[in-house]
Order: C-alpha cells, then sequence, then structure tokens
C-alpha cells in the first residue's frame, strides 16, 4: 500500500522534512480537523496551506471560540477525536488561559483563540501571500 502512495507522488514535488511523505495523509488530518471544528461550532475558520514556506507542518488552521470556556473545549475536542480517530496524541500549548490554544499534530497546527485576541496578533496575515505573488496566495477561507 505504500508503494502504491509513493508511486502516485507527483515528480519534482516537495514536502516539507517533518511532514510525512504522504501528503494524502497530510490531507486526510486536515480534512478531519475542519469537520471537527465545524461540528463543535468554531467561527472563523481560515485554513493555510504552509507547504513550501516552512518545514513545521503542511497545514495551519486557525479559528475563533466566542468564549475562553468555548476555545478551551474545542481544544479539548479536537484532540479527543484525532486521538479516537487516528491515533494521535497532539501536543497543545494554552489550554488553562483560554484565550490562545495551539495544538500541534503533527503536518497540522492549529490555533483556537477569542476573537480579540486573533485580531491582535493576526496570524493570518503573517502567513499569507503578498498581493504581489498569487500563486502563493494560499489561505482559505472554510
Amino acid at each position: 500500500m505504500e508503494d502504491q502512495t509513493l508511486s502516485a507522488q507527483t515528480p519534482g514535488a516537495t514536502t516539507a522534512p517533518h511532514a510525512t511523505s504522504d501528503t494524502a495523509a497530510s490531507d486526510a488530518t486536515l480534512a478531519l480537523i475542519l469537520t471537527s471544528l465545524e461540528a463543535e461550532k468554531a467561527e472563523d475558520i481560515v485554513q493555510i496551506d504552509l507547504r513550501g514556506k516552512t518545514s513545521m507542518a503542511d497545514h495551519m488552521v486557525v479559528c475563533s471560540g466566542r468564549s475562553t470556556r468555548q476555545v478551551s473545549a474545542l481544544s479539548e475536542k479536537l484532540a479527543e477525536v484525532l486521538k479516537v480517530q487516528l491515533g494521535r496524541s497532539c501536543k497543545i500549548e494554552g489550554k488553562g488561559a483560554g484565550d490562545w490554544v495551539l495544538l500541534d499534530a503533527g503536518d497540522v497546527i492549529v490555533h483556537v483563540f477569542r476573537p480579540e485576541v486573533r485580531e491582535f496578533y493576526q496570524l493570518e496575515k503573517m502567513w499569507q501571500a503578498s498581493p504581489s505573488d498569487p500563486a502563493s496566495a494560499s489561505a482559505a477561507k472554510v
């Protein structure tokens, strides 16, 4: 099965050294994360393709919760879903405060913010492409 996956990759395609060589697995993790966040009523979900920009992950997801309680609940539920469905334990930072929680799911980094904190840090702007480079405009609102 792994040989078939490797042979299906596009010649010359590069992946981040941190990421798995199977972009399908990375994309499946992203899809599971997006589905879970939507089901749990996360707001303003944005996905950013990091491939070719950094080696830390293939994707970044940024979303908001309406309160510190919802931010913490979203991150707890997402970590549980990833553990149950993929057998993957996430590293979680910031859950205690509930203003900004970071989940590291390996190929996908998830940031869950309270709206005011998200506006202050403007993380999406840092990772989005410049307007003069339309080929790398890779953030998409979900």
